[in-house]
Parts: C-alpha cells; structure tokens; sequence
C-alpha cells in the first residue's frame, strides 16, 4: 500500500495489547506498527457508508443513454379521451375530487388522465367508463354507454 495512492476502498487496521485498535491509510503508521510487533490487518470496504453508484456522474450519463435509446416509450393517454374523460365529468357534476374517490384512485390519477400523461391502465379506463358513462377505449370514444342487454 503506497501512502499517495492509497485505495480508499481498503482500510488498515492496527492492534495492540496496550492500544484500541485504530484505523489509518498512512504507509509509515502501518510500517511503525510492524516494526514494534502489533497486529496489521487489511479489511476491504464494501459499503463505505454512501450509494456512490448514485452520485457518479458516470451512472447519469449512462441513464441519459438509455434514456435515448429507449426504442418506444410507454404510449401516453391522448387528449381526445382526456377531454371526452373531462366533458363527461363535468355533465355528470362531479368534481375531481369526487369521480377520484368513485373510481378509488387518487385526484391526481385523474389529473394524469385528463392532461394526456398517463399511461392508459386498462382497470381505471374500465372503472371511469362505469362512473362517466362514457366509452374511453377502443372505436367509438365518447359515445354514451348502453346498458346490459336484458332478456
């Protein structure tokens, strides 16, 4: 181990019978403590206590990359059936608030949803064409809804 360039992933450890146990990453404490006849033994760190892989500037550049590369992102809720969504809502006279909590989502769900930037949920869509009566997927987006056919 060479004092100007020490690997900081590795750390010294130095025992005596008359001293804790100390920890340095200096060659001459590591050649002292050999030479009086304590214990030196070399420990690898493995998680020195920080998420390094996050804080690189190496792990942002490969995410931007895939970022980029990625062949076809999620497709995004378009905005005809966030304005039929929103249309049927506001004939219905239920706020936000209330179709959220018809359908058991949050508003902000709804939120996604009427803006385009969600990415359509087959449930939910199902969920808001009950309570809307309104048809939000497939042919036919924002026709009313029939019934059950009854015999």
């Amino acid at each position: 181990m060479n004092g100007a360039t020490a690997d900081l992933d590795y750390i010294t450890v130095i025992e005596s019978k008359s001293r804790k146990p100390r920890v340095t990453r200096k060659e001459s404490d590591v050649n002292e403590a050999r030479r009086t006849g304590d214990v030196v033994g070399t420990y690898r760190k493995f998680s020195g206590g920080t998420n390094k892989a996050h804080q690189s500037p190496d792990h942002q550049k490969i995410a931007k990359i895939d970022r980029e590369n990625e062949i076809a992102p999620p497709p995004k809720v378009s905005a005809s059936v966030g304005k039929v969504m929103q249309q049927a809502r506001m004939e219905k006279g239920l706020s936000r608030k209330d179709c959220a909590q018809k359908i058991n989502e949050k508003p902000s769900v709804l939120q996604n949803y009427e803006t385009g930037k969600a990415v359509p949920n087959a449930q939910i869509l199902s969920k808001l064409e009950r309570v809307l009566g309104v048809k939000l997927r497939g042919s036919g987006i924002g026709n009313k809804l029939e019934g059950p056919v009854r015999l």
